[in-house]
């Protein structure tokens, strides 16, 4: 069914912070980005909601597809929308946060060039707004 509008629309996308401790550290899983914008640097997974499915339903699939991982049980963490927060257009995430089991393996896929944990506190710089939603989520999530 098209859609047209008189008026623009952001659109929305989801992204998964998926942690897991092991051997009492923490970690959290990255993808590399393998297209522009931020080609190579490194990311939450998600991407973009499609048309017939949930936010649930795309957050799930998106992580799959990058990242192989599935089962995981994803809680709705909350939504950004700082205007420039994606430099093709006006998008808005809503993140959702998981605990994976220490021994899931992530695989890249989809237009992940890598799939790699990385300790809380040893992390890249991050793609979009990722850094700012990740310091967010780790002042919520306290790991002892």
């Amino acid at each position: 069914m098209p859609y047209t509008y008189d008026y623009p629309r952001p659109a929305l996308s989801v992204d998964a912070i998926i942690f897991k401790k092991e051997q009492k550290r923490v970690y959290v899983l990255l993808i590399q980005r393998g297209h522009p914008p931020f080609e190579g640097m490194w990311a939450l997974p998600g991407g973009f909601v499609d048309m017939e499915e949930t936010l649930e339903e795309a957050v799930a699939r998106e992580l799959q597809e990058e990242t192989g991982m599935t089962g995981i049980d994803l809680t709705q963490f909350r939504a950004f929308s700082a205007l420039d927060r994606d430099p093709r257009f006006r998008v808005v995430s809503v993140v959702f946060t998981g605990m994976a089991s220490p021994t899931d393996v992530a695989r890249a896929g989809d237009d992940a060039r890598q799939a790699q944990w990385f300790p809380i506190d040893i992390m890249p710089k991050l793609a979009f707004d990722h850094s700012a939603i990740m310091k967010m989520a780790l002042k919520q999530y306290k790991f002892k």
